[in-house]
């Protein structure tokens, strides 16, 4: 390839316009397409999530990529992200052989290394468990003997609004089931007559393998209810169905209990060693992590028993003082310094952000955007800042590019969203006659435009 191609190419690589490099590449006949370009091609289609794709690209140079630790590299990054984490491992090695002291191929091959073993044991489980099932070896014992639940539940107002419903008849058990497709499980039906949904006062279960909340365990924020007039219930508009169909949660199961994430992981009854009518596993399922599933326990009943104390991690401070850190000196995105640089309205326009994610850690102890009064202001310093910029912007676009500037920001950035505060905020600030709407272009009316900038003056 020329130098002026590879510059191009360069660039646009690191403004993550991926979609740009497929479609120049594309435009070179294959069989002119040299060993660098289809290489290329195969990276692009990787930060695309186009793992497939990357992979057929990349068979196609293999017989000349075996000595090339780079070939190896993004082979091995396609396979990890299509879970064939064996096979990543082999492939990350033999880069690391060919490339010695790669720090970043190392970390790669450590982290194939682990999934490859949590996914065998997963198999392995559930391959007893598909036998057990087949044997009839389920447990008749009555649930929860031996076990007092009087002090089980948090009885404040917020949990008794949110999640708790009257005690299910066996006519509203029935009709749940069948609107979920699975046999609930007898300990949940006898935890649910005792009460409805809630939150339990112990919200913390240990992990064997780390997750995107913890190194040791998963946090719960509820447990969900049999009924559909709470938000928080099976079948409530923030329900089981609702995770796995809006969500993208995988459709083995029932969601039983939502996190303190705000919809980036979940537990989940596990049906798929047991059938729909057998006695499911409880899993945790990590949303950033690609969906990936985590083994908690046997059984529903083993996971209430399971549940502890969440002053047995307690690193809220830690964890308040890394946030604090981060808003304070992390490095802002591309996209969010290339943003702040041609504002004049406000002085040091950086500074002032960092001052209103300050204000957001120190109310929350954690750097994430919610429906706060602090949060809507940084949704509003988003939008004008990209509008300011791009004035042609569509809903939809806004909505695909919002991510690039803070939620997956880097170094300050908050690691995931949940794109419903997103289309919520647009609404509300459409409803309220403070965005409007030009030939499908959306922006802030003149008024609420120099609200926002008095805001971040007086940040």
């Amino acid at each position: 390839m020329d130098q002026v191609l590879i510059e191009q190419l360069n660039c646009w690589h690191e403004e993550d316009e991926h979609q740009q490099i497929v479609d120049l590449l594309l435009t070179v006949p294959e069989e002119e397409r040299e060993y660098e370009a289809v290489s290329r091609l195969g990276r692009a289609y990787n930060n695309l999530g186009l793992y497939e794709e990357a992979l057929n690209q990349l068979k196609k140079i293999a017989e000349a990529g075996q000595q090339d630790p780079v070939w190896h590299f993004r082979v091995g990054y396609a396979l990890y992200h299509l879970k064939r984490y064996e096979e990543a491992a082999q492939s990350f090695r033999t880069s690391d052989k060919l490339e010695t002291g790669n720090q970043n191929t190392e970390s790669w091959l450590k982290w194939s290394l682990q999934k490859a073993e949590k996914q065998q044991r997963q198999e392995l489980r559930m391959a007893a468990k598909r036998v057990a099932a087949v044997e009839g070896s389920a447990s008749e014992e009555v649930p929860f003997s031996n076990m007092s639940l009087e002090d089980f539940w948090d009885d404040s107002e917020y949990a008794k609004k949110a999640y708790q419903s009257a005690p299910p008849t066996d006519e509203l058990i029935a009709s749940i089931e069948e609107e979920l497709g699975y046999k609930l499980p007898a300990s949940y039906l006898a935890l649910m007559k005792q009460q409805n949904g809630g939150i339990p006062k112990n919200t913390c279960f240990p992990t064997e393998d780390p997750t995107s909340w913890a190194e040791d365990h998963i946090a719960i924020t509820g447990i969900l209810g049999i009924g559909r007039e709470k938000s928080y219930s099976l079948c409530g508009d923030l329900g089981s169905r609702f995770m796995i169909e809006d969500w993208g949660y995988p459709d083995i199961g029932v969601v039983i209990c939502d996190c303190p994430s705000a919809g980036h992981d979940v537990v989940m009854l596990d049906y798929r060693a047991c059938g729909r009518d057998g006695e499911p596993e409880v899993i945790h399922v990590d949303q950033e992590s690609d969906y990936e599933i985590t083994f908690l326990a046997e059984n529903f009943e083993a996971f209430i028993r399971g549940l502890v104390s969440e002053e047995e991690y307690d690193t809220s401070e830690e964890d308040k003082e890394a946030a604090l850190y981060k808003v304070a000196h992390g490095k802002f995105s591309s996209l969010l310094e290339e943003l702040c640089t041609p504002v004049s309205e406000v002085e040091q326009i950086d500074q002032k952000i960092r001052s209103i994610c300050t204000r957001i850690v120190e109310e929350k102890g954690f750097f994430s955007f919610h429906a706060d009064e602090l949060s809507y202001l940084m949704y509003d310093v988003q939008f004008w800042l990209y509008t300011k910029s791009y004035p042609d912007t569509t809903r939809e676009q806004y909505l695909a590019v919002y991510e690039k500037m803070i939620a997956f920001g880097g170094e300050f950035g908050q690691g995931g969203y949940a794109p419903g505060w997103i289309s919520e905020w647009l609404d509300r600030r459409k409803e309220e006659g403070r965005i409007v709407q030009e030939h499908g272009h959306i922006r802030f009316t003149d008024q609420f435009a120099a609200e926002v900038i008095q805001q971040l003056r007086e940040a």
